[in-house]
């Protein structure tokens, strides 16, 4: 399976206007070449290269191969878009945000990431070194820093194009590796379920409970400072805002890793599978007080699942994703559904037997009971592939793909 792993770069100041001229160029070369392809309405990548190649290599300076990615990514934001346009990611046709997408040409941020082949970058991993092409030549001796887990993994997997891109100051390479899976275990002798919620976290139908409370105290806390610094609207603020911007999204992944890495281990260690809800289009479907749709809307159950699922797929443990409606108001005793089980967000008791038990328990038991029926039917692990190239990539080049973080994650402590 591909797996990306993110190494930072330290490169001089000499060395660093460099690339930042490099991911200018590109960028602009992306956006005129957008504009082409709009205008002409060709979004195919070898036919817009005779529209555009010699003028992106000629305007901007770039080489042959840049010049070919320039045109490729451009492709790809298009193909992208066809696709969430497709999902209705976007609302439906004649929406605002549907309009907004289709009426006019993508534009592709100054910083945003940069493909890299292997004729454009080397890498000298034993020496922490690569040699990358940029608009002011072959800038060679670039320093990069990895934890001896990726440097391993580099050495061993890494395969295709790496990119290029630049966040709050600091530059990064994300290269693409080849990982071998180990073989699915076919034979599960049962299935860990997990409820997932924004109180708590992730619950499992162990008794397990990571509990979200910190988390939650810390968006709540950002939210306020965020506000208050908005209605200062001096430049301090922003410096401010700009610093503290992804703390919080840093946070939540780094502590989605550990519960994904900590799930996946635990049902390892037990021949188990591993059983999760299928919440898609829960925003959609559920109507929130104000108050609530805040807490709501940075609930990351999609960025966990994810993490869970590719961290199951590279440990041959098989995922089963259930219908989780009524999970919460069915006993796991006794099956009887009812709306007054749920006495509480966090007890359940049920009217028919008098089961007790922790409400998301109880939930976690019921998702596990329906992956292992399912199971037993002969339905497949729904443990996803890799995503297409262009998926990963994430349209106007904001990255979307899974980069290893296992070096640091241990087991939750929440």
């Amino acid at each position: 399976m591909k797996l990306m792993v993110q190494v930072r770069l330290l490169p001089t100041p000499v060395q660093g206007a460099a690339l930042e001229a490099t991911l200018r160029a590109c960028n602009e070369a992306a956006t005129w070449a957008s504009g082409v392809a709009f205008e002409k309405d060709v979004k195919n990548n070898f036919a817009l290269r005779e529209h555009t190649y010699r003028q992106v290599k000629d305007r901007w300076g770039l080489g042959a191969q840049a010049a070919q990615h320039v045109i490729k990514k451009t492709c790809d934001a298009y193909a992208t878009l066809k696709a969430n346009l497709k999902a209705g990611n976007l609302g439906k046709p004649g929406s605002k945000r549907y309009r907004r997408a289709v009426e006019k040409p993508i534009a592709f941020r100054p910083q945003g990431a940069q493909s890299y082949d292997d004729r454009m970058l080397s890498w000298q991993i034993a020496d922490r070194r690569v040699s990358i092409w940029t608009t002011a030549g072959r800038v060679k001796d670039v320093a990069f820093t990895a934890s001896p887990e990726q440097l391993a993994t580099l050495a061993l997997y890494r395969k295709g194009e790496s990119d290029l891109l630049e966040r709050d100051g600091m530059w990064f390479l994300n290269a693409i590796c080849e990982v071998p899976e180990a073989p699915q275990n076919t034979d599960p002798v049962d299935f860990l379920g997990i409820d997932l919620g924004i109180v708590n976290i992730a619950t499992t139908s162990d008794g397990e409970i990571m509990a979200g409370r910190e988390l939650n105290r810390v968006r709540a806390r950002e939210r306020t400072l965020r506000t208050k610094l908005q209605k200062k609207n001096t430049p301090s603020a922003k410096r401010r805002l700009r610093k503290r911007r992804r703390k919080e999204a840093r946070r939540a992944r780094d502590i989605n890793h550990k519960i994904a890495k900590h799930v996946v281990a635990e049902a390892e260690r037990t021949g188990r599978g591993i059983a999760l809800e299928d919440l898609t289009g829960i925003r959609e479907r559920v109507r929130l007080r104000k108050p609530q749709r805040a807490t709501h809307s940075s609930w990351s159950f999609h960025q966990l699942g994810q993490f869970i699922a590719y961290k199951a797929r590279k440990a041959g443990v098989p995922v089963m994703h259930v219908d989780p409606a009524y999970t919460s108001r069915t006993c796991a005793e006794c099956g009887h559904t009812d709306k007054a089980n749920r006495v509480s967000q966090a007890w359940f008791a049920c009217r028919y037997c008098g089961f007790v038990d922790h409400a998301d328990r109880n939930g976690s038991r019921n998702i596990r009971a329906r992956a292992w029926e399912l199971w037993r039917r002969g339905a497949q692990s729904t443990a996803p592939a890799p995503p297409p190239e262009h998926v990963r990539r994430g349209g106007a080049g904001r990255k979307r793909s899974i980069t290893t973080s296992d070096a640091r994650c241990a087991s939750p402590s929440l």
